[in-house]
């Protein structure tokens, strides 16, 4: 309506009956700019829907670089060893099988009967073997090969993640100093490399933690006495089922055979650390620098030489690190010998074109961090995360840092971004809500979030049924740090201890 009274003004113009020249000609120039200007918000406007319909996450980088005709994977097993980097992969394919409607084989609570052997009963849901599809398994849980098979697909793709012992040592002593008695016994993780049968019994509950954890975790004998025949016998048992074992210190290209063995998009395997621990101030590979890339735990990742390195480990001599790999030697000798092989499939691969994914691979997480992140992506401390929901769990002396989304995402966005940073055990919480949908009557009841747990003395959090089958969310007494009362939440209220954690000063009477 507005075009043709435009034009009607203008043909009266044109035929003069209306002032002079100069008058008409100003005016036929404001209506050739008022016509540019409706065009012009007419372009905007589609080009405004068409942004807003795609995000960061339907974009064609999302995909990565062709993965051929391959057959994407969606049975798949997950060993998630202890202080890995595994909290990152179990969230990876949490994502991967919400986002498809895939079905997990979820533990009763938080964990398949860890540090039992694993049973098929612990899985929620189990009906007999295979009577249900299961389609992912990747919670904590000690490796009985006959029983997973009772769970999951006979064409399951087998996989799990190891690292350098040394290392791996000293964040579990830094994690488990008050759950392992032989940690607990010791002042300083070199007074336990100085003399480790001081402090170790193997009758005790929870010192696993404290030697030849990777090979306990994979099911078999950790305190049995090192020779070349059983660490070989072992390694072979590993090779027989899990078709690939990456390696922590090695993230990123980790990720990109990953991929290509399950044939899966770039954005399945990008991914923020997880259940990261706040480093002291002495730099040593923690939380300074680059915020976003700090998945992997080793100095010079992606080096062609030096393979075995491990990060250098706090407060500790050579000689003491070597006494680490002597006690853990069962654990060392698979470590080298799957390093070896991890070395083998990239060459295999192909060096120029590993470089090329990884790079990729880091470009794609430093994007997503910034639409994400707040701050860039750099991690905080649990009690400073506005969102309550997804603040991790704390464990053992050391302070485990969390995320903060962006703020004014768009729904799908935001969802999307959730999904990376939420911690494993409230992601836990999500899938099995979705799995097994609680009547209505039920959903009204107040629950604490974390349903079958209780707390024992000392904070830790417990199994209602532990007594008799022995599982522990993170173990032992006084196994879960809460930041300390007294202090401030992000928000500035006092922070006062309750049954689970600390919560502000204006929430009181509320479980968290």
């Amino acid at each position: 309506m507005l075009f043709r009274r435009r034009a009607r003004m203008l043909r009266w113009l044109v035929c003069g009956r209306v002032g002079p020249v100069w008058m008409w000609k100003a005016l036929l120039l404001f209506v050739a700019i008022g016509f540019a200007g409706q065009l012009m918000g007419v372009i905007f406007n589609k080009s405004s829907v068409q942004t807003a319909g795609r995000t960061i996450f339907t974009s064609p980088d999302a995909q990565g670089p062709s993965l051929g005709s391959c057959q994407q994977h969606t049975h798949i097993m997950f060993l998630k060893t202890h202080k890995t980097a595994s909290s990152t992969v179990l969230n990876m394919l949490y994502r991967f099988g919400e986002e498809r409607d895939l079905r997990f084989a979820l533990p009763l609570g938080y964990q398949l009967g860890y540090p039992l052997p694993f049973n098929a009963h612990r899985v929620k849901g189990y009906q007999g073997p295979r009577a249900v599809e299961f389609h992912i398994m990747g919670n904590h849980m000690r490796f009985n090969k006959p029983e997973a098979e009772k769970v999951m697909p006979a064409d399951t793709f087998y996989f799990s993640i190891i690292r350098n012992p040394v290392a791996l040592a000293e964040s579990s002593f830094a994690y488990y100093k008050e759950v392992a008695p032989a940690f607990r016994k010791a002042k300083t993780l070199g007074d336990f490399a100085d003399y480790p049968n001081k402090y170790y019994d193997p009758r005790l509950r929870n010192n696993h933690y404290a030697r030849n954890l990777l090979l306990f975790d994979f099911g078999m004998d950790h305190n049995a006495n090192f020779s070349l025949a059983l660490a070989q016998h072992a390694e072979e048992m590993i090779r027989q089922t899990f078709k690939l074992i990456l390696v922590s210190e090695y993230f990123d290209q980790s990720m990109i055979l990953l991929r290509h063995a399950l044939c899966w998009p770039l954005d399945a395997v990008v991914s923020f650390s997880l259940n990261a621990r706040q480093q002291k101030p002495s730099g040593i590979g923690g939380v300074s620098g680059s915020w976003v890339g700090k998945v992997a735990t080793a100095a010079g990742v992606g080096g062609k030489g030096g393979r075995l390195q491990a990060k250098t480990v706090i407060n500790i001599t050579e000689e003491q690190r070597e006494k680490l790999r002597q006690w853990n030697a069962l654990d060392w000798h698979l470590y080298k010998s799957f390093n070896r092989t991890f070395w083998e499939e990239i060459n295999q691969f192909g060096h120029a074109q590993m470089e090329e994914e990884v790079a990729l691979l880091k470009m794609r997480r430093e994007d997503l961090a910034r639409v994400c992140l707040r701050d860039g992506g750099k991690p905080v401390e649990a009690h400073r995360i506005r969102d309550k929901n997804i603040r991790p769990y704390q464990s053992g002396l050391v302070k485990i840092l969390g995320y903060e989304l962006q703020p004014g995402l768009d729904n799908a966005t935001r969802m999307a971004c959730l999904r990376m940073i939420r911690p494993e055990i409230q992601y836990k919480d999500v899938l099995d809500a979705k799995q097994f949908p609680r009547p209505q009557a039920a959903q009204a009841q107040p629950v604490q979030q974390n349903q079958g747990l209780m707390v024992a003395a000392g904070g830790s959090f417990l199994r209602q049924d532990s007594s008799r089958t022995g599982e522990r969310v993170v173990g032992g007494e006084a196994g879960v740090r809460t930041v300390e009362e007294g202090e401030r939440d992000w928000d500035g209220s006092r922070l006062m201890r309750r049954n689970r954690t600390l919560i502000g000063g204006n929430d009181k009477g509320r479980l968290r």
